[in-house]
């Protein structure tokens, strides 16, 4: 008997760690990762980070979520050359609501991968993803997440108050 109530106190400690909302030091609720690609779902637009010439470049680009991995149409160039090279990469997303102060923020990181020509047909025929700017010889690429990352800005109510005005 004993062992049957220590899996019951296991769940039940499992459950109030997943629905306990977290806050950082700004007072910004962390985001778990489920919540995390539920919300890059949402969005048709990022920021892809990525290295050129040894400074960050930043590149706002449509794509969407396969499983756990954010593919992106490019063309040839910068970004292709990254994927070729198999570079460490970030990628952010974020939704604003000015007038409310709300919003949230993700931010991916991992390896970018040139998607296979086998594969980018498949990829093609099940993910509606189309370039927003003409290309002559457009490629997919991938970043396979290995960490995501987000904050929330909650309506004032749910904020966290540490009593200073």
């Amino acid at each position: 008997m004993g062992g049957q109530a220590q899996p019951r106190r296991l769940v039940h400690c499992l459950e109030t760690v997943m629905t306990t909302t977290q806050f950082d030091q700004s007072h910004l609720e962390v985001l778990s990762p489920p919540e995390c690609l539920r919300l890059l779902r949402s969005v048709p637009l990022g920021r892809l980070v990525y290295t050129l010439g040894g400074l960050p470049a930043i590149r706002l680009v449509n794509f969407l979520l396969d499983d756990d991995t954010i593919v992106l149409n490019t063309g040839p160039g910068q970004k292709l050359r990254a994927a070729e090279r198999g570079d460490v990469v970030a990628f952010e997303a974020d939704e604003v609501d000015l007038d409310r102060q709300l919003g949230w923020t993700v931010t991916a990181i991992g390896h970018l991968s040139v998607v296979s020509a086998d594969e980018a047909e498949a990829l093609r025929r099940s993910l509606p993803l189309h370039s927003w700017l003409p290309m002559d010889d457009p490629q997919l690429i991938r970043l396979g997440i290995e960490s995501v990352h987000g904050r929330r800005l909650l309506p004032w109510a749910r904020r966290p108050h540490t009593g200073v005005s």
